[in-house]
Formats: C-alpha cells, sequence, structure tokens
C-alpha cells in the first residue's frame, strides 16, 4: 500500500513515515504544489495532508484534488481545534482530521480504518483474503500457512487486488499504481503478470477468484466460481 505524506514539517514528516513503514510504502512532499503534484501523477491508498504550508495550503491542494476527480481517502493535519476548520475541511472533501500533537497510536488506528473502509483489511501489517495472508513488511504470502513464492510484481498486483476487491481495475490503473505513469512498458505487461499470478496461486485453489473484463481489467472476487 502506498502513502503519501504532505507536511512541510521536516521532523514530523519523517516521524509519520517512521511510525507508518511497514505498513505503507511512503512518499514525502514538503510543500503543497509538490503534495499536489505527486497525488496526480501516483496512486495512493491514504493521503496524510497538513493544512498550514507556505504557498498552498492543504485546503486548496485536496479542492485540486477533488477538482481532478482523485478521491484518494485524506486525513488533514492541523494545531487548530476549532470547528470552522473542520468543517472547511471536510466541506472541501476531507475523509478526516487529526489536531497536532497527535499519539502515534491514534495515527495508526486512523490509518486502519480508513484502510477497512476503502475495502481492505488491515491488522498488524497484514492484508487478508480468506485464508490467503501478505505481510505488508516481508512482502511475503502464505496460504494455509504454507508460503507462496511470488515473483516480480506479482505480490504489488495480488496486494493491489486485495486492497480492491470486489472492485474492477482497469489495466490503465494497474499499470499507473504499479509500474508508474513514467515506465517504457506497456499495459500488456498486466495481462502478462495477471497470467502468472493465476498459474502460481492454481496450486492452491485460488487462481478463479480473480476475475478477468475483456477489454477493461481485473477484479478479486470473493466469488470463486467460473
Amino acid at each position: 500500500m502506498k502513502l503519501l505524506i504532505i507536511e512541510d514539517d521536516k521532523h514530523l514528516s519523517d516521524t509519520i513515515r517512521e511510525t507508518t513503514q511497514g505498513m505503507f510504502e511512503t512518499l514525502q512532499a514538503f510543500d503543497g504544489e509538490d503534495g499536489l503534484f505527486l497525488a496526480e501523477q501516483n496512486i495512493f491508498d491514504v493521503i496524510i495532508l497538513d493544512i498550514m504550508m507556505p504557498g498552498m495550503n492543504g485546503y486548496e491542494v485536496l479542492k485540486e484534488l477533488r477538482s481532478s476527480k482523485i478521491e484518494t481517502p485524506v486525513i488533514m493535519l492541523t494545531a487548530k481545534d476549532g470547528i470552522d476548520d473542520k468543517i472547511q475541511g471536510f466541506k472541501v472533501g476531507a475523509d478526516d482530521y487529526m489536531v497536532k500533537p497527535f499519539h502515534r497510536e491514534e495515527l495508526l488506528l486512523r490509518l486502519e480504518a480508513m484502510v477497512r473502509r476503502a475495502g481492505g483489511s488491515f491488522k498488524e501489517n497484514t492484508l487478508y483474503f480468506k485464508d490467503l495472508k501478505l505481510n505488508l513488511k516481508t512482502k511475503s504470502a502464505e496460504i494455509n500457512s504454507e508460503a507462496v513464492k511470488l515473483n516480480g510484481k506479482q505480490y504489488d498486483l495480488l496486494e493491489y487486488l486485495i486492497n480492491n476487491k470486489n472492485t474492477i481495475l482497469t489495466k490503465e490503473q494497474i499499470f499507473d499504481r504499479i509500474w508508474g505513469f513514467e515506465s517504457d512498458t506497456s499495459t500488456t505487461v498486466v495481462e502478462v503478470y495477471a497470467s502468472n499470478l493465476r498459474k502460481t496461486l492454481k496450486k492452491y485453489g485460488y487462481d478463479n477468484y480473480i476475475k478477468t473484463f475483456r477489454g477493461l481489467g481485473y477484479m478479486l472476487s470473493e466469488d470463486g466460481d467460473n
């Protein structure tokens, strides 16, 4: 899973990164303009966004994101505890709100709740799908306590599918998320990795959970029937 931290206080940003390591692959931006650029060029699971920043503030960043139809869940950070500030944040599209200073445990719980609302299951650095378990820290997988060998970006593809189970992901979404906008390869690589991932999971009877929607993309479905 990917987390974007947009916070001009480098010490606080580094503290959040260290707190969430093992749970997220993290990118950091230290002003609103850079944060907006990263959010528009990448696909994240959660964004932590400070409000009071020089230049472009958090409200302006979030307003631009929502205007661009980027619906990534956003937790806003502020040193203010006024109800008017919270109302303004929610009006421009915030999903949650935290007042500085905050406890590490509270941040982790709020991130966990946000991932659950987005369709993932998040516990002790682990994602679950039926009896399949992904360890987010070691990037390893197992089914019924048996290790599943995932090569290359198969792990990343499986993690993305689990985080969006029962939702169709287009080949373009998968490509942008895993290979990135600036990759020299084409979206056909998604088909290759989806096919290889199915072959890997077939041994465990999990290949049928990955559904293909021709001309569109893929979905990890809790219904394993063909």
